[in-house]
């Protein structure tokens, strides 16, 4: 109710000042970057309130009229002419050098700011202001494509929205059946794991009494979720995700239930890539489950592992021999899984390959190749298990052989966990998967000798 009353007056404010303002451009018509870039300077040099919250909602509204190539040229020049103030900042440098306390100090810390940090502020008074910032960085996004010449203009945009994503500004809500559908809609739409098929496929997902869905939501997009989280309630482990999405299963009861599952994260707005939510999701799901349900003792994820088999086909340090390489020209053939002894070759080659893709394999930056298992390593997880054909359908053959892992989530590690990852590299891993390592140092040495 309150975020509805501020939104309406910010509107009324914009309305108005665009009467002061007497500003007729048509904001759906092709619009010009160069008269949008005059605008924005207008908006910088301005103090009226109800005036620049109407410039800054016109700003947004020509924005709208720009095609891809305008709108490169305008963030082309936000990088090239909404930069520091030259003059300012050799001023500010001066005066600390020659009193270096924390007054000069702060003043070179204003006068270093650039200009479109301040431009970015203002743009976010407007109406939707929040909502269309983020539309605009995911634009940004996808003109970048790799390049660096935007870089600077990403920092500064993801600066501000680190800020204004903070995790203190968002809300755990449960997803459920009684939801609004226009929410329900956009967990069908951006669900990136596992497809959700229809309406009948949520349901079996949300609705039961062994399932949760929790998101988190932002005051400035109350009706859109930035991240969700798919659980299921099991009585142990699983290593297989059909089972738990079949359409004919049986809900585990509540009371027999012992294993929180997060088998499903979801990220649902682009343009706050890279400002992460889901360590704290996580984390605040799991505190919410065990209030409600104190005999859960187990808190696991069943993941994907979206890059084995790219690493697998392109990377030149996989261990293997050339009786390997024959070996794995089996992934190619249509249901390979459904021949008993190509599945039980594949298997003693493929395990302990998956072992050292997690606990050797690097990119050329020292990283781990897979962005699952950085999140959760990241988050305090322990690599838990190695799940042989946990996911038969096309894209985890495709993606990893069918390959699926649990990360564990114990509550009394995650801190020491984080630690080792984060400072050290370490994969934190269980026995079991240590030792399938293990077994890939004798399979290659049985070979060499054979």
């Amino acid at each position: 109710m309150a975020n509805a009353f501020f939104t309406d007056l910010l509107s009324t404010i914009s309305e108005r000042g665009r009467t002061l303002l007497r500003r007729g451009g048509a904001p759906d018509t092709k619009q010009d970057a160069s008269e949008l870039i005059e605008l924005c300077e207008a908006l910088l040099s301005g103090r009226g309130e109800a005036s620049g919250t109407a410039m800054a909602r016109e700003v947004l509204d020509r924005y709208h009229g720009l095609d891809a190539a305008g709108r490169r040229s305008f963030f082309e020049a936000l990088v090239r002419d909404f930069g520091p103030d030259r003059e300012k900042v050799a001023k500010a440098i001066e005066n600390w050098r020659a009193n270096p306390g924390d007054g000069n100090g702060g003043q070179l810390h204003f006068a270093s700011e650039p200009r479109r940090q301040e431009l970015i502020r203002r743009l976010n008074r407007a109406p939707r202001g929040t909502s269309e910032l983020v539309a605009m960085r995911a634009d940004l996004l996808a003109l970048m494509n790799g390049a660096h010449d935007l870089a600077a203009l990403d920092r500064d945009i993801v600066h501000l929205l680190g800020s204004w994503f903070n995790r203190g500004f968002l809300v755990l809500r449960r997803i459920d059946w009684s939801t609004p559908a226009n929410i329900l809609e956009q967990i069908i739409r951006y669900e990136a794991v596992h497809e959700i098929s229809d309406w009948n496929d949520l349901r079996r997902r949300i609705d039961p009494v062994d399932r949760r869905c929790y998101a988190f939501f932002h005051p400035a997009l109350a009706d859109e979720p930035l991240i969700f989280v798919e659980v299921a309630l099991t009585e142990t482990m699983p290593s297989a995700i059909a089972p738990l999405l079949a359409v004919d299963r049986q809900p585990v009861a509540i009371e027999r239930a012992r294993t929180a599952v997060f088998y499903s994260i979801s990220n649902t707005q682009r343009g706050l890539g890279g400002i992460s939510f889901g360590s704290f999701l996580i984390k605040q799901v799991v505190e919410e489950l065990r209030r409600e349900l104190p005999k859960l003792d187990t808190f696991v994820t069943l993941s994907p592992v979206p890059g084995f088999m790219q690493w697998l086909k392109q990377a030149n340090d996989v261990p293997v021999t050339d009786d390997d390489r024959a070996l794995l020209q089996h992934l190619d053939e249509p249901n390979w899984f459904e021949n008993t002894e190509t599945i039980a070759q594949l298997r003693s080659l493929l395990e302990p390959l998956a072992a050292h893709y997690f606990l050797k394999a690097r990119t050329a930056k020292g990283r781990l190749i897979d962005s699952v298992a950085r999140f959760h390593l990241g988050n305090g997880a322990r690599l838990e298990r190695i799940d042989w054909l946990g996911d038969l359908s096309a894209k985890g053959m495709r993606e990893s052989a069918g390959i699926m892992v649990n990360y564990l989530y114990r509550l009394d590690d995650i801190e020491k966990n984080h630690e080792a990852y984060a400072n050290d590299g370490v994969v934190v891993a269980s026995s079991a998967v240590k030792k399938l390592l293990k077994g890939e140092g004798r399979r290659l040495l049985d070979m060499r000798l054979s």
